[in-house]
Order: C-alpha cells, then structure tokens, then sequence
C-alpha cells in the first residue's frame, strides 16, 4: 500500500526536556526482539560498522517496535525499503556518542558556554542516562533510527547522512521553497519516510530526520500520551533467561 502524497512535513519544536523526562513509565516488560530476522525491513547497524566500541552487531528494538516497523514498510512503494540502522543502545555507547560530540562542538565553539554547548549536543545525541525514571531514548528499545533504500541496497538521497552534524539534519529543513531537483528528491523521500513511521505510529525527533520513537517518554511526550510503556532495559543473558524461566516454572507447582 502506497500511503506516498507528499505532503510537507510540520514544523516543530523540540521538546521541553524536564516536561519530557517527568513523564512516569508504565513499564509494559515488551521484550526486545532482533529485527534482522525479518525479510521485510532491511538492517545496517550503523555504530557496530563504525567501529564505535561497544556497539551491537544487530538492531533490536522492542516487539512492538517491530511490528510497527513492519506496518511502515508495508506502507512504502513496493521498490524501496525500510532499513533501521540503529535501535536498542548500550549505555556505554550512548555516553561515548555523547562525550565525543560535547569536546568537537567544544573545540569548534570555543565562545560557546557548558550549557550552551550540552543544548547543541541534545539536538543530535541525548545525554546518557541510566535513571530509572528518566533514561535515554535509545536505551529503552522504544527508539530507531531508520532510512530508505532501493530494493538492490542503495540508499535513497535524505539530504543529509545519517547523524551529520547539520542544520539540514533537521526533518523540515528541506521544506523551504526554491530547491533544486536534487534537494527537492531529497525532501520527497523524507516525506515519505516522515509519513510511512507517523502513520504506523511513531512519533519524530525535530532535529532528526532517521529518529523515531514508539512507547518511551519521547513518543508519549510528542504523542500527548499520558505515560510511558518503556523504560531502560538490557540485553538478557542466558542466566537471566535460565532464572527466569525456573523461577516461572518454580511458580507454578
């Protein structure tokens, strides 16, 4: 199904991040699921081929994440795809993302106050947090960073790459009239990237055209949501699944 019209993309600001981070999480315990398992939706996982230590090799998000995933590629013209090129992040690559980004706006902008330079930063990498009641987006499994690409591999023209460091990085930002065709391709695919993940359910970060959000407080923030459905989760080892299935079992006798 084709939902492509081309309508613009709105204009938003980003959120206010004390309002956002005081919305309370319900914690749903919807596990996180690998979505390389599916033939639908395509998978890079940017910072595992960027060498970012500590990067996973696989994009997981929670289940519901992925079913919403692949309702927006069913969305799509049959010749482009959906590909997640990040998900579920550990908190040491959340912190490495962060703390690398502070020193080059630091360095690059040296009349830029402490807090001057942590609001640039937020605009593409939130701050590291493991607070139970306020954690990172990425860290929930409720946050994706996805693109579009052609059936053969290619990735579709967005404007921008994914995480560049530039005002054009922002969702609307090819919306202002008088491009040329380049740009204005580049402003199509957005919108129908913009379109296909709204109309699946997720919510957009402002300041990223690839960031996309579905049950954590960035999603219920935007959404007008009153609560959270996730929170900070990790990857289970195979103890913890071992515990947890002989303390069910245990339960049930």
């Amino acid at each position: 199904m084709n939902i492509f019209n081309n309508k613009m993309i709105p204009e938003r600001p980003m959120p206010d991040w004390n309002k956002y981070q005081a919305t309370p999480i319900h914690e749903s315990s919807d596990p996180l699921v690998p979505v390389s398992v599916s033939k639908k939706v395509g998978v890079y996982p940017a910072y595992y081929k960027m060498n970012v230590a500590n990067a996973v090799p696989e994009c997981y998000v929670r289940a519901q994440v992925f079913e919403r995933l692949l309702h927006a590629a069913s969305l799509l013209p049959e010749d482009i795809q959906l590909v997640v090129l990040d998900g579920w992040r550990p908190f040491s690559v959340q912190q490495y993302l962060f703390d690398t980004l502070i020193d080059l706006i630091r360095q690059a902008n040296t009349y830029l106050s402490h807090e001057q330079v942590e609001l640039e930063a937020r605009n593409l990498v939130s701050p590291p947090s493991a607070n139970p009641r306020a954690p990172s987006p990425h860290l929930t499994g409720g946050s994706v960073d996805v693109t579009l690409a052609d059936l053969d591999g290619r990735f579709l023209d967005m404007g921008t790459l994914f995480d560049e460091a530039s005002p054009l990085s922002w969702t609307c930002a090819l919306e202002r009239k008088n491009r040329d065709p380049k740009e204005q391709q580049a402003r199509d695919n957005r919108r129908l990237l913009y379109s296909a993940m709204s109309k699946a359910g997720f919510t957009n970060l402002p300041s990223e055209w690839w960031h996309y959000d579905y049950g954590n407080q960035l999603w219920a923030y935007h959404s007008g949501a009153d609560a959270a459905a996730y929170g900070a989760v990790t990857l289970p080892g195979i103890d913890q699944l071992w515990q947890n299935q002989l303390t069910t079992h245990a339960a049930s006798r």
